[in-house]
């Protein structure tokens, strides 16, 4: 592939920046606050991979999905994940169909996991059986059924939601299914003048409108603008370092790790911290990811994909304690 020359390479951020702006713009109209939240959701639609976002209810993150499909003219689906909630009901099912002609033939329809953006309401709600139908689909972007597989229009990913408070008639979701999430993202309580900003524009006459800003075409022009973001060995280095030091069972890891944390993340998890810190550079107007890039995006990439062990739970560690000290004691270089 042919250098980018510098001017081009400009022009392009130039433009990723001014529509970014343009969405978030949109997105407010509806949103209060939760500025990085937001950002979080469209890393993980620029990434071309999927979000979980954990909070108590009430606090907007349906409304935020629906705010943003409404920002992008893509297709949009909403499932509602329940305890009695088949495979079937989200993937599809094969019926029998009677032609004109008296004759039987066999159909697939297709289930809601079909559309561009898929969200998946409280999917913690499900068992683990449905929530395992999502697995292919999010992964490999298709879907199989009787033996024949189904591939999914692009872009396509799935913004899920759950409650983490509720446990009765909830399901933990499984360490495979939480690590092809891309970002996990907290959901915090709003500050006073947030609330009255939601309330200002919730208990009024007029309800504000959504304008499509992206595209299909656009959105995948942008994912691959997003792979072409150069970065440099010793930022890389720093991301896998970091990677290592999540493991208890590497030599020099930090007491800390080997005392409360059980697993380490995958590699999954250094995909995502480079991804991601290749769109936070373009995000700040940057065709190159930086060290500090990599630190802004490593809580939400890596904090459901480092599991503590019982004594780590029973002290009530966090799992973003455990990476503030990672990345506090973790030098930039190697000597």
């Amino acid at each position: 592939m042919a250098q980018k020359t510098t001017e081009t390479a400009r022009a392009e951020v130039d433009a990723f920046t001014k529509t970014i702006g343009l969405l978030r713009e949109e997105v407010a109209k509806v949103i209060v606050g939760n500025r990085e939240i937001v950002d979080g959701v469209l890393t993980c639609m620029l990434a071309g991979s999927h979000a979980l976002l954990e909070g108590v209810p009430g606090l907007g993150k349906t409304m935020l999905v629906r705010t943003l499909a409404e920002a992008l003219h893509l297709q949009f689906a909403r499932i509602q994940f329940t305890p009695d909630m088949m495979p079937a009901d989200i993937i599809g099912t094969t019926v029998i169909e009677e032609t004109e002609g008296g004759q039987k033939s066999f159909s697939f329809r297709r289930g809601p996991i079909f559309a561009n953006i898929v969200l998946a309401d409280e999917v913690n709600r499900a068992t683990p059986k449905t929530q395992s139908a999502l697995l292919e689909a999010m992964q490999e972007h298709r879907v199989t059924v009787s033996k024949t597989s189904y591939t999914l229009d692009e872009p396509f990913f799935v913004l899920a939601t759950q409650n983490p408070l509720e446990s009765e008639g909830t399901y933990p979701l499984p360490e495979a299914q939480l690590d092809r999430f891309f970002f996990k993202l907290h959901v915090g309580f709003p500050g006073r003048e947030e609330l009255h900003g939601i309330l200002d524009r919730t208990t009024g006459v007029a309800m504000p409108q959504v304008k499509p800003v992206l595209n299909r075409e656009q959105i995948l022009q942008m994912q691959h603008l997003v792979r072409e973001v150069p970065i440099s060995r010793h930022v890389q280095d720093y991301a896998v370092r970091l990677l290592q030091w999540t493991h208890p069972t590497q030599p020099d890891s930090l007491d800390m790790v080997k005392r409360f944390v059980k697993f380490g993340s995958s590699p999954r998890g250094a995909q995502a911290l480079l991804l991601a810190a290749k769109i936070r550079s373009l995000f700040e107007g940057r065709f190159a990811a930086s060290i500090d890039d990599v630190r802004a995006v490593a809580l939400p990439a890596l904090r459901h994909r480092v599991l503590l062990n019982f004594e780590g739970e029973a002290e009530g560690i966090k799992t973003d304690d455990v990476l503030r000290e990672l990345m506090k004691h973790l030098p930039d270089t190697v000597k």
